[in-house]
């Protein structure tokens, strides 16, 4: 497949469709026929090539009309296809009789029926037509060797036990070849239904854990993170940040303004922060760190994201601003309730927030 890069692009961007798949299945069918009216010519058995010549002449309809109008009538393909099925097998029974196979292709009709009905049926009774439809072949089954147990076949073929073997091998490897395009598709589509699904579920937990405005995390997600810290019994940090004078902000340029103050604010404490915590929007405008860090390091990440937001411009059309961020940050006491911690990391917040804002408050400054 390698060699041919082409065809495999072709059926990767095929592959999901039902249009291709149906046709595909056609074609091996109609390959399947035309070797037919070679063979029952050779053998001279007339109605047999009658027949064929208007399977192939309905198979090359059917690719046509799933072309062009596949919506509107492939239910209507795959009943002519599952008519000519059991028509074919009948009068290959009565004509030449059991023991060439033709019967066998009623057998790998079934989950053929199964899966069209499921995959392109929308009404309640699908499962009910596939399993009417495959009573009724394996009717036509018993059917087939019934009639020829008891009035035998037209033609007795003038041909040699390892030619009969041949055909029979013929119809059988056809049969087989059937079944197995059928479960190959029938695994793709549930191999593409399973990733489907493993996507939506993906963009369930990020709109179930992530904030859509700014892309932080949420309250409820950083709830996780916080049980994971104290479960690890290592030391780490809580950084309470404040957007100062956001409703200001909002007040004179608007919410769509205070939205790009969010979000920018957002991305660079992101950005500081790294790998070495989690960060959500907690409420409001308030932002809560977490912070694996040591608690000096922890203080110098702070001042870093209030020096970058102060110097950052917040853009909007034709508007440019400044804004700054007051932080309050707390040190986690091994044993302590997690609120606690978050209580004191809020209260520095609110006390950089009375003495001047624009600061980073930490557990070494005096409140």
């Amino acid at each position: 497949m390698k060699r041919f890069p082409k065809i495999r692009e072709y059926l990767i961007n095929n592959i999901t469709s039902n249009r291709f798949k149906f046709s595909l299945i056609l074609y091996a069918v109609t390959f399947v026929h035309s070797f037919y009216i070679v063979l029952f010519a050779l053998l001279g058995v007339v109605p047999l090539v009658i027949f064929n010549i208007f399977s192939v002449a309905l198979y090359i309809a059917c690719i046509h009309i799933i072309k062009y109008g596949y919506e509107k009538n492939s239910i209507n393909v795959f009943y002519a296809t599952y008519i000519e099925i059991v028509l074919h097998s009948l009068a290959a029974a009565i004509c030449i009789g059991w023991s060439f196979g033709f019967s066998q292709y009623l057998i790998g009709i079934i989950p053929f029926c199964y899966y069209i009905c499921v995959t392109m049926m929308e009404n309640k009774q699908r499962y009910s037509i596939a399993t009417v439809l495959g009573f009724i072949a394996y009717i036509s089954f018993i059917f087939c060797r019934m009639i020829t147990l008891i009035i035998g076949h037209i033609y007795v073929l003038d041909i040699s036990p390892t030619t009969e073997f041949l055909i029979y091998t013929f119809n059988a490897t056809s049969n087989f070849i059937f079944l197995f395009m059928v479960t190959f598709i029938f695994i793709v589509d549930m191999q593409i239904t399973n990733n489907r699904l493993h996507i939506q579920n993906a963009k369930l937990d990020t709109m179930a854990s992530i904030d859509p405005l700014t892309g932080l995390y949420n309250r409820r997600s950083m709830q996780v993170f916080l049980d994971d810290a104290l479960a690890s019994d290592e030391t780490f940090s809580m950084v309470m940040c404040d957007i100062d004078n956001f409703k200001k902000v909002n007040d004179t340029y608007g919410h769509d303004f205070g939205d790009v103050v969010l979000k920018d604010i957002a991305a660079i404490i992101k950005q500081l922060i790294g790998v070495n915590g989690n960060v959500c929007r907690w409420g409001g405008e308030e932002i809560l760190i977490l912070s694996n860090d040591s608690m000096d390091n922890t203080c110098q990440i702070a001042e870093n994201i209030r020096k970058t937001v102060e110097n950052h411009v917040f853009s909007l059309r034709d508007t440019s601003i400044h804004c700054t961020l007051t932080l309050g940050v707390a040190t986690h006491k091994k044993g302590a309730p997690i609120d606690e911690t978050i209580t004191h990391a809020d209260g520095r917040l609110y006390y950089g927030k009375q003495n001047g804002k624009n600061r980073v408050v930490t557990p070494y400054d005096t409140a």
